[in-house]
C-alpha cells in the first residue's frame, strides 16, 4: 500500500531530485535572481491546472506560480486558471499548443487522442504502485528523453513531471463482486476507461469539477479520483458512499508543460528558474500528499464512506488480466507510446 512506503519512497525521490534542484538553483542565485528590487515583468504567462479554487491541489499549483515569481524576482508573472476558469480540463493541451495559455497542467487522459504517449506516462493499470521506480523510470531508464521528443514534437516544452497517490473508484452502490461493474457509467477517461470496459462498464469522460453533479443525478454511477484527496475534497462521499478497494494505478505521474515559442522567448537563466521551480513543486506534491491522503480516507470515513468488499482471488485475477491487456494494446497507439512500453517491460522483466 502506498501510505505503508513513505518513508523510503521520500528518501529516494530526494536523492533522484537532489542534484537536479541544486544545479538549477545555483544558476538562478548566480543570475541574482533573488534580487531584493522588484522589475516589471518581462513575460506574463496563465497558468492552467486541473483543480478548482479552495482545492487542496489547487493551492499547490499557485505555489508553483508564486515560486516562479519570487524566483524570478518578477519578471515572470503567472496567472492562475482553475478548472472551469476559462479552459476545461479537456481543453488544456491544445491551449497550451496554441499559446491560447502559457503553461499548463493536463490529465493525459482527457487527451488520449491528441497524445497517445501522454496515457502511457501517467500510468496504465497493472503498472508498478511502488514510486522509487517510477522516479528511476523517468530519470534513469529514458522515459524522460522519449516523452520530451514526443511533446517537442507537438510544440510543447515537457518539465519534470510529480507523482500523486493510487487511484480508486467511489461507486454509488457496493461492488460485490467485478461482475458489478457490468453495465455501470463510470467517469474514467483513456486507458482507464478501457480498463473498466473490459470489465463491462461504461466509461464516460468529464472534467473533475462535473464529477459531483453528475454523480447526484444519476448521470454517472461512479467515478475515478486522481487520488483520494480529489475524491475528499469534491465531497463526493456525499453523492456516493463506496470505494473499491483494488487501485487502477498505483500512482499517477503528470507533467507541467510549456507552450515552445513562449519558453524560446525566455533567456537561460529564466529557463533555469522555471525548471527549478517545477522540479520544487514535483517534491512538494509528493510530501503534500502522502501526507494528506490518509486524513482524506479518515475525512470521507467521518461522512459515511464504506468500502466495497474484500475482492474474491478470482475478482483480482480478472482485474490483473484486464490490466495486462492494455499494455499490448498502447503499444500500438504510436512510435513514442512503443517505446515508453518497451522500456517498462524491461523494466519490470528484471
Amino acid at each position: 500500500m502506498w501510505l505503508r512506503k513513505e518513508s523510503n519512497v521520500l528518501k529516494t525521490l530526494k536523492r533522484l531530485k537532489k542534484s537536479f534542484i541544486a544545479g538549477s538553483l545555483a544558476v538562478t542565485l548566480g543570475a541574482g535572481v533573488f534580487a531584493s528590487a522588484a522589475q516589471a515583468a518581462e513575460h506574463n504567462w496563465r497558468f492552467a491546472n486541473l483543480y478548482g479554487r479552495g482545492t487542496a491541489f489547487g493551492a499547490v499549483y499557485e505555489d508553483l506560480a508564486k515560486n516562479i515569481e519570487v524566483m524570478s524576482d518578477g519578471r515572470i508573472k503567472v496567472q492562475v486558471l482553475y478548472s472551469g476558469e476559462g479552459v476545461g480540463t479537456s481543453g488544456i493541451l491544445g491551449a497550451v499548443k496554441s499559446g491560447l495559455i502559457t503553461m499548463g497542467a493536463p490529465f493525459q487522459s482527457m487527451h488520449a487522442g491528441e497524445l497517445p504517449a501522454g496515457v502511457v506516462e501517467i500510468g496504465l493499470p497493472g503498472g508498478t504502485d511502488d514510486v522509487a521506480e517510477l522516479a528511476t523510470l523517468f530519470h534513469e531508464r529514458g522515459w524522460a528523453e522519449i516523452l520530451k521528443e514526443a511533446y517537442g514534437e507537438q510544440g510543447l516544452v515537457w518539465l519534470d513531471p510529480y507523482i500523486q497517490p493510487p487511484v480508486y473508484i467511489i461507486t454509488k452502490e457496493p461492488i460485490e463482486s467485478v461482475e458489478d461493474f457490468e453495465g455501470l457509467k463510470i467517469r474514467a477517461p483513456g486507458a482507464y476507461g478501457k480498463f473498466l470496459r473490459k470489465l463491462g462498464a461504461s466509461p464516460v469522460s468529464l472534467a473533475w469539477s462535473e464529477i459531483y453533479t453528475s454523480l447526484s443525478t444519476g448521470v454517472i454511477d461512479g467515478s475515478i479520483g486522481s487520488n483520494m484527496i480529489d475524491h475528499r475534497d469534491g465531497n463526493h462521499v456525499e453523492v456516493a458512499k463506496y470505494m473499491y478497494p483494488l487501485p487502477l494505478a498505483g500512482a499517477q505521474v503528470l507533467p507541467i508543460i510549456v507552450n515552445n515559442s513562449a519558453w524560446n522567448k525566455l533567456s537561460p537563466d529564466l529557463k533555469a528558474i522555471v525548471k527549478a521551480a517545477t522540479t520544487v513543486h514535483a517534491q512538494e506534491q509528493m510530501t503534500k500528499s502522502r501526507l494528506w491522503e490518509s486524513q482524506a480516507v479518515a475525512d470521507m470515513e467521518a461522512k459515511g464512506l464504506k468500502w466495497s468488499p474484500e475482492p474474491s482471488e478470482a475478482d483480482k485475477a480478472a482485474w490483473q488480466e484486464a490490466g495486462a491487456e492494455l499494455w499490448d494494446e498502447y503499444a500500438q497507439e504510436g512510435e513514442y507510446s512503443k517505446r515508453l512500453i518497451e522500456v517498462l517491460k524491461d523494466v519490470q522483466g528484471e
